[in-house]
């Protein structure tokens, strides 16, 4: 099951965060590239002082402990709620609404 969701996860080019079990570390907005039989093929970066390092790493299917998506983010500062960008995805009573459309 693990590695089909992976699979969907490269599908979808989108950023994950994925614990790898095996060396105890985060590896945190990184892209899966590939899957080729049980290894996985991923893309990330880390920021070292003056510099910014692009990292491509062939992990095995059994080290990834877990995998995690962001799905949303909300910024800390008040932002007017009909400013907030709303995905079309999202079932339309959970979407923000301005305050003039309530009734």
């Amino acid at each position: 099951m693990l590695h089909r969701k992976i699979y969907q996860l490269c599908e979808a080019k989108s950023d994950v965060w994925i614990y790898l079990k095996d060396q105890g570390r985060l590896v945190e907005r990184a892209k899966i590239l590939d899957i080729e039989g049980d290894v996985v093929t991923i893309r990330y970066e880390t920021e070292e002082e003056d510099e910014i390092c692009a990292w491509e790493e062939m992990v095995r299917l059994e080290s990834i402990g877990s995998v995690s998506k962001r799905i949303s983010a909300v910024p800390r500062v008040y932002v007017d709620p009909s400013e907030i960008l709303v995905s079309d995805d999202c079932h339309p009573s959970e979407q923000l609404r301005p305050d003039s459309d309530k009734k």
